[in-house]
């Protein structure tokens, strides 16, 4: 049966003359307001399905395969150490002041950091950059340059061009993940967001297997004037160059969507309205700011990714060479990537398909799956680390489980949110987390503490995933008492359909109910 504002036959949305107009979109309310009025307009199920799977359909492979670049653009350095990169530039030193001369990998550790302290200088601009401007066109111009700029990464002959060329990766490449939870979240109910977020972030894993593909055919070159470094980051340039292409075709919202007809982009629109949480708004409000900075959701969300994601620091960066120190040899250590980028991949969309199935299941899927991470960490750590052991390989395996934990944390906190600058805010907040993990997660590996099997990465990272257990259960207390708070309210039908492209937030919004 057909729910509020939908019904099973065959009718098609009523439009004013001006509705089905796209050109007429406001900059100071919600785009969504250019096409349908304050009341909600009725549409069949038919013409929803067919309006999701066009959206499915356009939007969903050009992120995977976005995001995808960039999770290979920064997994690249853990391969391209093994091939010669950290002689070249200098990545590591042996200290001779000790009995006997260790290597000390503190050059590469900054390596892996300084990208994302990059990240963290551009995502607030580019955000609202993207926010503010059309959509295709800021992604399209700020891709291609991100491209080049690892195209360069080739010329580079020092660890200090490294460092440089690091950071400015970081800050270019800092606009497609806000990007992609935004475009998410305005298009896309809320039940709907946890397995469509889960689709481009599944990339993660699959990268990880068809990077570590890639780099192990590149390790197969044996002449050639460059090193095999150099030719792993021209084919990842080269790559993102056509991506950033394809990147100035995407709408601006589904108000414009160039693949939907007049009637669907009503629909697109109008089966948001229950959900309260609007399209798009390209008005930057800093009433929207404050209540972001002063949202206690928020920060829990933003404290859960950076403990999560310390993982991801040690693994993009260091993972080949870690597992180099288990007996496998260079090209092995490449190639038992595949596990782990196949548990990433496997358990991001299982857990993002229960989400989209089982109301309120996601803080509950999250906690599971932080439970295997910390297992791989003491399982590496206290095992013995004889010849091709198994025991830390199949701990490194399963740390795999940071996918699923990590995905559910954008899924959680970019579905608990409206109105178009707190959306922005809390994406820009989450990816600022986001690069604190990974900047924290190289530091915690200290080269010389190898022979014990460097104590201060796993008892670090099995103390941050029980932080993260802590703060998602923190969170499901607050959101669960928030829920219950408004259910007490009195509903008025004309009132909600009149509020939901108001771009009100979620605490504006009385009609905004959190999912758990």
């Amino acid at each position: 049966m057909a729910s509020h504002g939908e019904k099973d036959g065959s009718a098609k949305p009523r439009l004013s003359p001006n509705q089905a107009d796209a050109s007429v979109e406001s900059f100071e309310k919600d785009l969504a307001a250019a096409i349908v009025s304050d009341h909600a307009l009725e549409f069949d199920r038919a013409t929803e399905r067919r309006v999701l799977r066009k959206i499915d359909v356009y939007l969903i492979p050009w992120m995977w395969l976005g995001y995808g670049f960039v999770y290979y653009d920064k997994a690249i350095l853990g391969s391209a150490v093994l091939f010669g990169m950290t002689n070249d530039l200098s990545l590591s030193v042996v200290d001779t002041h000790t009995n006997p001369p260790t290597t000390v990998t503190t050059r590469l550790s900054w390596a892996t950091s300084i990208f994302y302290f990059g990240m963290l200088a551009g995502l607030y601009p580019m955000t609202f950059m993207l926010q503010r401007f059309q959509v295709g066109k800021v992604l399209g111009v700020l891709v291609i340059v991100w491209a080049i700029i690892a195209m360069l990464t080739a010329t580079v002959t020092s660890w200090r061009g490294l460092f440089a060329q690091r950071f400015f990766l970081g800050f270019f490449e800092s606009v497609i993940p806000t990007a992609f939870m935004c475009i998410v979240s305005g298009y896309y109910t809320q039940q709907e967001q946890a397995l469509r977020q889960s689709w481009w972030f599944s990339s993660t894993g699959g990268w990880t297997v068809i990077g570590g593909a890639l780099n192990y055919g590149f390790a197969q070159i044996t002449g050639g004037t460059l090193a095999r470094w150099q030719y792993i980051y021209l084919l990842a340039g080269s790559l993102t160059v056509l991506f950033g292409c394809v990147c100035f075709a995407v709408p601006n919202s589904e108000v414009s969507a160039w693949f939907l007809t007049p009637t669907e982009r009503v629909v697109a629109v109008e089966r948001l309205r229950k959900g309260q949480t609007g399209v798009r708004c390209q008005k930057l409000k800093g009433s929207q700011v404050r209540e972001a900075v002063f949202d206690v959701k928020i920060w829990l969300v933003a404290l859960m990714m950076a403990a999560a994601y310390t993982v991801n620091g040690a693994v993009s960066g260091f993972g080949p060479l870690i597992v180099s120190t288990f007996g496998w040899s260079t090209l092995d250590s490449v190639l038992l990537q595949f596990p782990l980028g196949g548990v990433c991949f496997i358990f991001i969309l299982l857990t993002g398909y229960l989400s989209s199935k089982i109301p309120n299941i996601r803080l509950i899927l999250l906690i599971i799956c932080c439970l295997p991470v910390i297992a791989g960490c003491a399982m590496i750590w206290r095992s013995s680390w004889t010849h091709r052991a198994a025991t830390p390989v199949a701990g490194y395996t399963i740390i795999g489980f940071f996918g699923p934990v990590v995905s559910l944390i954008i899924s959680i906190g970019m579905a608990n949110v409206a109105g178009g600058t707190k959306k922005s805010c809390t994406a820009a907040a989450i990816f600022v987390a986001y690069c604190v993990g990974n900047i924290i997660g190289p530091q915690l590996i200290k080269t010389p503490t190898i022979k014990r099997h460097y104590p201060e990465l796993w008892l670090g990272l099995i103390i941050c995933y029980c932080i993260v257990i802590i703060l998602a259960m923190t969170l499901y207390f607050v959101l669960d008492m928030e829920n219950k708070r408004r259910e007490s309210l009195r509903v008025d039908e004309e009132d909600r359909d009149r509020l939901a492209f108001m771009d009100l937030t979620d605490k504006e919004n009385p009609y905004f109910r959190y999912v758990l």
